[in-house]
């Protein structure tokens, strides 16, 4: 998460006045406020490779496979001119966003840890620029603790929320043994058979009235979550956080 001091927000959100050209759509609510002078936000994702990562076809990869997933991805936030925030397709110069960068040489992984736990901290705390797209990616080719290489995603919350960036990520991943079969992550502890409390309390609530339900049910996810955040630990999965 990126949040700077008010006046380089300021400058950093000082949008593109742009009177010719065909805009994508409307940028929305939420994405103006990831964007505004008040706030600035970014989501990392951290993907971990087993193999050593080959660069070289990472700009073909970017042009063929990432950029048709979402047009937002080579657009940019400007204003119209009436003063509307909207997406504008823009050609993205690939080379800009991709950054390897570079750790001392023959170090061990346990070394690599703290080199790639500083640099995430680092390009945190970076602004992106909005003169381009806004998503940079970073190739890190040290092996770590947890994978030989790691490909560092860096995208503005204003391009979609968790899911769908995640979903976007994701969709660029084929299955190594079978390419043509959906992508799945095998689950490393197995699941309960027990019936799930929510099944439970349908069988033994299911005559009470729909507005009763649905109340029931909000103060049951909302003390389940609390449970989830303070005390119950999620399942070991390929998924980390």
């Amino acid at each position: 998460m990126n949040i700077g001091s008010e006046a380089q927000n300021r400058n950093m959100v000082n949008e593109l006045n742009v009177d010719e050209g065909e805009y994508s759509e409307p940028v929305s609510p939420t994405g103006q406020y990831f964007n505004s002078s008040e706030l600035s936000i970014c989501v990392l994702a951290v993907l971990d490779s087993d193999i050593p990562i080959d660069d070289s076809p990472a700009l073909a990869l970017l042009k063929d496979v990432f950029l048709p997933i979402n047009p937002r991805f080579s657009s940019l936030m400007v204003k119209d001119e009436n003063g509307v925030k909207q997406w504008k397709k823009v050609e993205v110069k690939l080379e800009d966003h991709v950054n390897i960068p570079n750790f001392p040489p023959g170090l061990s992984p346990e070394s690599y840890d703290n080199h790639l736990s500083n640099y995430l901290s680092k390009i945190a705390m970076e602004q992106l620029p909005h003169n381009r797209p806004l998503w940079n990616i970073h190739i890190i080719k040290y092996p770590t603790s947890n994978a030989a290489g790691n490909l560092i995603f860096k995208l503005h919350h204003s391009l979609g929320d968790g899911f769908s960036l995640m979903g976007a990520l994701l969709s660029c991943l084929q299955r190594a043994d079978n390419p043509s079969v959906p992508l799945t992550f095998p689950s490393l502890t197995s699941a309960p058979t027990t019936p799930s409390l929510s099944l439970k309390t349908n069988c033994i609530f299911k005559n009470i009235p729909n507005v009763l339900w649905s109340a029931f049910n909000t103060v049951s996810d909302f003390g389940w979550s609390l449970l989830k955040s303070s005390y119950v630990e999620d399942d070991i999965s390929l998924i980390r956080s």
